[in-house]
């Protein structure tokens, strides 16, 4: 049995969403329908065509309940059905283009209550609550596929989620000071004051709309291409993004006619230095240091191109 105490907590914080969301409003999103009404006018909208056997399964209603709002629907000129070619005892529901028009309009008012709320949270909290979102559904829900990996070109504000992500995440794994978010923020500002289009470039992974990692490329001039910032979030650790972001790079210094990637890294990080071995890196020279803190071997690995 689950300690009393995240109980009560689990409990309250589902007291606060539904405030939140306004399950209790007879007028859900200031519209004539209920919060229970705009589900199912949602999943008819988003779907080609659905019977209401599926429906009912689906949103875990009752059927006969499901069944009045579906006639009040039709009677509000909604939805409209026909005879499912695969079975003749049920009928596939789609919406009208009044109910396309009632589903539009209920999106487009649930995504400006969400954006009313964000514009309320400073920078990097609305990432912060889907984050949290995503964590939530992923641990309560056995079905829920996760968001697909997306590899991109940096935008503005990119640049210093790389800073502060690798400068809080390297602290806490390996104890490095304050020293290594400053070399992290020198290396990141000289790619933004010098940065050359033809030459250099900046990948960032997101997943659900959260960065979760990033790599960049620099000219390191006569030939040779400088592989800097590689970082994984712990939440996309195991599914090969590591690998993904470093063959990105390989093959935009291949396309811009590199010689050599050359890079600097520390022993310590084990899962980077295998992609590395993997690559076809080499290891060129070895150096113990203190740069960050802790005692380190520091490495220079090249790959000849």
């Amino acid at each position: 049995m689950p300690d009393s105490g995240l109980i009560d907590t689990a409990r309250e914080f589902n007291r606060f969403y539904t405030n939140f969301l306004g399950v209790l409003n007879r007028a859900y999103l200031d519209t004539e329908f209920t919060l229970t009404d705009a589900r199912v006018l949602f999943e008819i909208g988003s779907r080609k065509g659905v019977s209401a056997g599926a429906l009912a399964r689906d949103l875990q209603l009752d059927p006969a309940y499901l069944s009045r709002i579906l006639k009040r629907f039709r009677a509000d000129d909604l939805i409209e059905t026909k005879a499912d070619p695969g079975d003749l005892r049920s009928q596939i529901i789609t919406v009208t283009t009044k109910g396309h028009s009632q589903f539009e309009e209920l999106g487009r008012r649930s995504n400006a209550q969400i954006a009313e709320r964000f514009s309320n949270l400073i920078d990097g909290e609305p990432q912060s609550v889907v984050s949290a979102m995503a964590a939530i559904r992923a641990l309560l829900d056995p079905e829920a596929a996760p968001p697909p990996l997306i590899i991109r070109a940096y935008r503005p504000g990119d640049i210093g989620w790389i800073v502060q992500s690798q400068g809080k995440a390297y602290t806490e794994e390996y104890g490095w000071d304050m020293r290594f978010e400053g070399l992290v923020a020198e290396v990141a500002g000289k790619f933004l004051a010098n940065f050359d289009p033809s030459m250099e470039y900046c990948w960032i992974a997101e997943r659900g709309g959260i960065n979760v990692g990033s790599i960049l490329v620099t000219n390191g001039g006569d030939g040779v291409a400088k592989l800097r910032l590689l970082y994984v979030d712990k939440a996309a650790r195991g599914l090969g993004l590591g690998k993904m972001l470093v063959d990105e790079c390989i093959r935009f210094a291949r396309a811009k006619k590199y010689r050599q990637i050359t890079l600097w890294t520390n022993d310590v990080l084990h899962a980077a230095r295998g992609i590395y071995l993997k690559a076809g890196f080499r290891l060129v020279s070895e150096e113990r240091h203190r740069m960050f803190g802790p005692e380190e071997n520091g490495q220079t690995w090249v790959l000849d191109l």
